[in-house]
């Protein structure tokens, strides 16, 4: 019997090699995005004082971007009718199993960590419009009140989670040597963190909120920065495999955007002007954060992209 050993890779001769479009950069960006708002949210709701009415009520965020990220997964998926199936069992050494059911805990702990952070007035409205449903809404939230130390550590644990596995679902599959970093994982928190205080800076928080989010923006922006230099140098020592992966960024056809997208605009302009901004104590403006949005997004589409080939 003969066996064939075939080395050849082409997406023109191999198009089904390309499996990703663009659900799954949009999935794993809004996967960081609500991870960023559920750690940052509990944070400060764990500082002494009050807070503003805008950081109450984004703890409600992370559901909502989740639901939008799974709509952008449920599209990717080739049969639709079979999602039930990712909860009838739980696989320990499967990332996919893992995510599948750390975005199922995202839902109560946000949901009542969000129901303990109203107002009673809020509460009370809240109530009134929800009609058959005010009497468990009320009871919902009674027990989160009674139980807001827990929940905040309960969404800081599982927003982290939900951090890491948005990498972890890459750098698992270690036949592609771009994506084959135990980095991955926390590359990705950092970028989901930074994404996530750059999200919280479009709403009405308080000036001294505002100045903590732009200062933890600026950590995690330093902090993605020396992750990435990592990710490069360790897939560039990594033998013939990683130095053809990292030559995609580096000096291949990903270079431009990657440096353009992700190094300048998503990190270096942002860290400058956030720097700016505080030590010549300068109006805050929307620019950074948008940045940091355009780099984060930017980050998950080259890898997701790149990674394919």
């Amino acid at each position: 019997m003969n066996e064939l050993d075939v080395a050849r890779h082409s997406r023109f001769v191999d198009p089904q090699l390309h499996v990703w479009g663009w659900e799954i950069p949009v999935y794993l960006f809004l996967g960081g995005l609500a991870a960023g708002a559920m750690v940052l949210s509990a944070v400060l709701a764990g500082r002494p004082g009050e807070r503003s009415r805008a950081a109450r009520l984004l703890t409600f965020a992370a559901p909502v971007l989740v639901s939008l990220g799974m709509g952008a997964l449920f599209l990717d998926l080739a049969n639709k009718l079979h999602v039930f199936r990712f909860y009838l069992a739980f696989r320990w050494t499967s990332p996919m199993s893992w995510g599948a059911w750390i975005l199922l805990v995202v839902y109560p702990v946000t949901l009542l960590a969000g129901l303990g952070a109203l107002t009673d007035a809020e509460a009370d409205a809240a109530a009134g419009r929800a009609g058959p449903l005010a009497g468990p809404l009320r009871a919902a939230r009674a027990f989160a009140v009674a139980r807001a130390a827990p929940l905040r550590r309960w969404s800081i644990g599982t927003g982290i989670a939900l951090g890491i596995y948005t990498g972890i679902l890459l750098s698992t599959l270690g036949a592609r040597a771009l994506w084959g970093s135990a980095l991955l994982g926390p590359l990705f928190l950092v970028s989901g963190l930074s994404t996530g205080a750059a999200f919280m800076m479009f709403f009405k928080v308080t000036p001294e909120e505002r100045h903590l989010l732009a200062r933890w923006d600026l950590a995690f922006i330093g902090a993605e920065a020396l992750l990435l230099v990592l990710f490069l140098v360790g897939l560039a020592s990594g033998g013939a495999h990683g130095h053809t992966a990292s030559a995609l960024l580096l000096g291949g056809p990903y270079t431009g955007p990657f440096f353009a997208l992700v190094v300048l605009a998503g990190l270096a302009v942002p860290a400058a002007l956030e720097a700016l901004e505080a030590r010549l104590h300068l109006r805050p403006t929307l620019v950074a954060p948008a940045l940091v949005l355009v780099g984060g997004l930017s980050l998950r589409w080259i890898f997701v992209l790149a990674g394919q080939l």
